[in-house]
Order: C-alpha cells, then structure tokens, then sequence
C-alpha cells in the first residue's frame, strides 16, 4: 500500500526521509552492530545521540545559553504538574484557558496551589482567544501559563500576554519548530514530541537556569528540573529511540533551511487551505481568522451526516485522521512541519471535487 496523507493530530506524520534512515540504521547503527533500541545509554554511542540532539535543538531554536534543554517522559500533562511543583513558592499561578490541555493544565497545578484562570474563550467552543485584562492578573504569580496553540481547536497565541517580571510559561506541544519563537522571553516551554519533532515518548522542556532548584518540598524526585538537569537527562533511563528519532528530524529541520524556512512553508500551507474554506460554500472554519494556528485547521459543513460522508470518503481516497474532536465535531486537518504542501493542496482538490458532487 501506498503511504496515505496522514493529518493526525498526533502521533503524526513524520519526514520519509527520517523513517527511511531509521530504517537502513534498525538493526544495526552506524556499525555497531545493534540496533538504537538495544543500546546502553550509558555508552559513548548512545551519548553521541543524545548530546547531538540537545546541540541541534539549542542551534535550531537560538536557545541561549541560560536555558537547560531537559528530554523527559511522562508527556506534556506530566508538565502540568512538574511546573507548579518546581515553580510555586507563593503557591499562586494564572492561567489562560483556551482549550481543554490549559483547563488540564490549570486544574493540575490547582491541586498544589492556586490556579487563576484569568482569561478563558470556553463560552464560543474555545475558537479564539481571549482579550486579557492585566487588572486580573495575580501580583505577586511565580508564573502565568498559556497553551501556545491550542490542537483541538485550532487557535494559537499571536501576541504574547505582556506579564513583566512573572515568569511566561508555555505549552508549545503542537507548534515546537514550526515558526521562529524567542525563547528569552519564557521562564519555561515544554512539549510533548509526538507532533513535529518525533514519535510518543519524548518530552521536551526547555527552562531557565534561574527557575531550578527551589522546587515544592512535595516534589517527587522524578518531578525534580534540578535531577534531570544534573543528570544530563540520563538521570534514569530516557526514551532512547525517540530521542535518537527527534535527532534526525532535526538534522531534517536543518537541512530544509532551519525554522524561517519551515515557517514561511507553514504559512504558505496554511494559505492553501484557509484560503479554500474561506471560499467555500460547504465547508467553512470555526476559528476566528486572527487567531488561527498554522498547525491545526478544524473545519464543519454545518451537517454532520455530511461531515461523516467527508471523512470516510476522503480516507478513501488517502486523506486519513480527518475526524474532528468530539467537542468540535467536523473535521480538522494537522498539517504540522512534515505534511508537506502538496499533501495539503491535494486534500483541498479533494474538498473541491467532494464540494461539487454533493451540491
């Protein structure tokens, strides 16, 4: 069978080229005679992949030198709680909730101290995002949190909330690499890789050396910045393959040009289907236009018997993982770093000719 265009939100596509290379490297890698997965990560060729991929996140995001880049487990609702844990120490954080992973992410750290939810877009089905006003935000946070782009719903942070001194927290599961972000203005990003860096197992944080260190008595070691800084991320065993496959997606990332070269190709994929929803007289987005993700492009026909006939015709025909979220309904196309626009414009020659046949 022919490989399908895959528009899962995630695990999602990944670059043939990367699976291809793991594939020439399974059984025995760069002739050592076993395969990434048998390895001691405590060897010199295990420690050659790990110690890569920190360098090429580092280059790759401009991540300065105050900044620990941490590979963890336990994905990004671990970080719900590991950021309060190592963070609190007034016990207090906000919170802007534009989906159901920031209302995840507020309730966790509720259970350690107080989450302010200063802000929410849960009374229009989280489809834009919310105007911010500094009069309710908490003056004396350790942190104020928001999800950068926000996978169910399609929407993603254009401006960041101006938060002075408090440290700015970010989820960036769904949209890591896939546009330029100054890292020197969070205290922490955090993401799980299963979306555009590499496959289910991988967590990425990326902290600022100042917020390690004081962290909530209650922390479990595991939970600890400061263990796995220390430890290089080897503090226990790591995901071992997923970090050696997130290195070579970004060997891939480099070798398109960097991240302004995936973000004008994001951009460019993006125009390719919003432009066609915002023309359609079938299909239509639900997100208001200013605050669209480049990532994550939900979309409805307004008739769910329609909408079934949509996604069971369209895997059909190659376009697979097309469903949207329960809480949406419709459909929702992830076009993360790895789709490539071809597979985008094909899947919009698709809605057009479905557009026609079921006038």
């Amino acid at each position: 069978m022919e490989r399908v265009y895959n528009f899962s939100a995630g695990p999602s596509q990944l670059p043939l080229s990367v699976l291809e290379e793991a594939q020439r490297d399974m059984v025995n890698y760069k002739g050592t005679g076993m395969s990434v997965m048998e390895m001691s990560h405590r060897s010199k060729d295990y420690e050659g992949i790990i110690y890569g991929a920190e360098a090429l996140i580092r280059e790759l995001m401009n991540i300065p030198e105050n900044y620990e880049v941490l590979f963890l487990q336990g994905g990004a609702s671990t970080q719900f709680a590991m950021v309060p844990l190592n963070l609190f120490k007034n016990g207090k954080a906000d919170y802007v909730v534009t989906g159901q992973w920031a209302k995840k992410a507020a309730q966790e750290a509720g259970r350690f101290g107080t989450a302010n939810v200063v802000a929410s877009s849960a009374d229009k089905t989280f489809s834009y995002i919310p105007k911010l006003d500094k009069a309710a935000f908490t003056p004396d946070a350790d942190y104020f949190h928001i999800t950068h782009n926000n996978t169910i719903y399609g929407t993603k942070w254009n401006t960041l909330p101006e938060v002075g001194n408090v440290p700015l927290v970010a989820d960036i599961s769904s949209d890591i690499m896939s546009e330029a972000l100054d890292v020197s203005k969070f205290g922490i990003l955090y993401a799980g890789a299963q979306k555009n860096v590499g496959p289910a197992g991988l967590t990425i944080a990326i902290v600022r050396k100042d917020l390690i260190g004081d962290a909530m008595s209650i922390c479990p070691t595991m939970l600890s910045y400061k263990t796995h800084a220390e430890g290089r991320s080897m503090y226990n065993t790591p995901p071992c393959y997923s970090i050696y496959i997130s290195k070579l997606v970004f060997e891939w990332v480099k070798n398109m040009g960097g991240v302004a070269e995936l973000e004008k190709l994001n951009k460019a994929k993006a125009a390719v289907l919003y432009d066609f929803l915002d023309n359609s007289s079938m299909f239509r987005g639900t997100v208001v236009k200013e605050d669209r993700s480049l990532m994550n492009v939900p979309f409805i026909t307004g008739n769910e018997e329609l909408d079934k006939k949509f996604v069971a015709e369209a895997k059909e025909a190659g376009f697979v993982n097309l469903k949207g979220h329960r809480t949406v309904g419709g459909m929702r196309a992830s076009i993360y770093n790895a789709m490539p626009i071809e597979g985008v414009q094909s899947l919009v020659n698709f809605m057009e000719t479905f557009e026609k046949n079921n006038k």
